[in-house]
């Protein structure tokens, strides 16, 4: 399915179920295709699972507009509001997770129900306030480091087959542009959504993967004392894509949080 933003973008997402609204995004270079797990889990619980490429990913169409992490969160309100959802809850790993912070940012959680975020720090900058930003990143070398960050390897197991095929099946023509997007990427790791979190009155549930190739994995547990309402998971033997090296455990941990 297509959405057309106000900014004239069109982007991709599928909706699948039906039930209670989940929103889910993956993260930078990301293809919605990778929760090809969850999206089944969700729906075979009982939800209507909105699986959105965010602009300039996967599907969706490649903008020099909106190269920002306040854009992102504004596409997010505008489909929602095009499909006349007014409660939702609202998933996303890395990037995607950011997106959240920068939808609450600009909406407040009013229209949110629950928010689970997949191995993201709110802060990419490690200082003397935040030391579970991303691993050696600091002002010093700021600008090396996120020209690089995409060579990182994200994964410490192996993404299951059907999954793997799956994003494989939709990578052919829509290579993900990586010079076009750096300004994306630098905007996204300058971010501090501390603030942002502690304002948010709706349950939260953070994911670490506890061998993550970016953060130390306590950037979970510390992000939920932040939260009104926040918990953390830590899932063992994951990289930085919990939610496809794991699959059963993040699952599990995904639908007892969003059924409490």
């Amino acid at each position: 399915m297509e959405f057309l933003t106000s900014d004239g973008i069109r982007l991709n997402y599928d909706d699948l179920g039906q039930g209670e609204p989940i929103l889910i995004m993956t993260g930078y270079a990301g293809y919605k295709e990778i929760w090809r797990s969850q999206v089944e889990t969700l729906v075979a619980n009982g939800y209507r699972v909105i699986n959105l490429d965010r602009r300039n990913h996967g599907r969706s169409e490649t903008t020099t507009k909106g190269l920002r992490m306040s854009r992102q969160g504004k596409d997010v309100a505008e489909l929602m509001a095009a499909l006349n959802i007014d409660a939702f809850n609202i998933m996303g790993n890395s990037m995607g997770a950011a997106t959240i912070w920068a939808y609450c940012s600009l909406y407040g959680d009013q229209k949110l129900l629950k928010i689970i975020s997949v191995d993201q720090s709110p802060k990419m900058i490690s200082d003397e306030t935040w030391p579970y930003g991303l691993l050696d990143l600091d002002w010093q070398n700021f600008q090396t480091h996120c020209e690089n960050m995409h060579k990182v390897h994200t994964t410490v197991k192996h993404i299951d087959n059907d999954t793997y095929q799956l994003v494989k099946s939709v990578t052919g023509d829509r290579k993900f542009d990586y010079d076009l997007n750096r300004p994306l990427l630098v905007d996204h790791a300058f971010q501090d959504w501390r603030d942002v979190i502690g304002l948010i009155q709706k349950p939260i549930l953070f994911v670490a993967g506890q061998e993550s190739p970016f953060w130390d994995w306590h950037h979970a547990v510390e992000s939920a004392k932040i939260a009104p309402q926040g918990q953390s998971l830590v899932v063992p033997e994951a990289g930085h894509i919990v939610m496809s090296e794991q699959q059963t455990a993040f699952n599990d941990g995904m639908l007892t949080f969003l059924k409490a």
